[in-house]
């Protein structure tokens, strides 16, 4: 599953953002490009142990405070 694209999409609104001096949108968009690059890592990370019969360990959960 490719899911990069995703990446390529954050980068150009970031682009977009900086060129029309949205400093505070093109911040959060790295922001957000970081939990983007976590949250593939992780679903990686799952797959690969999926299909090498690994035991899924505790995993890894990006939900913010208090999530359950």
């Amino acid at each position: 599953m490719r899911s990069d694209w995703i990446l390529d999409v954050l980068t150009d609104l970031k682009t977009f953002a900086r060129a029309n001096e949205l400093t505070a949108l093109a911040e959060q968009l790295d922001d957000t490009a970081i939990v983007a690059m976590a949250e593939i890592a992780a679903l990686r990370e799952k797959q690969y142990r999926r299909a090498n019969d690994i035991d899924l360990e505790v995993g890894t959960h990006f939900g913010g405070t208090g999530a359950s």
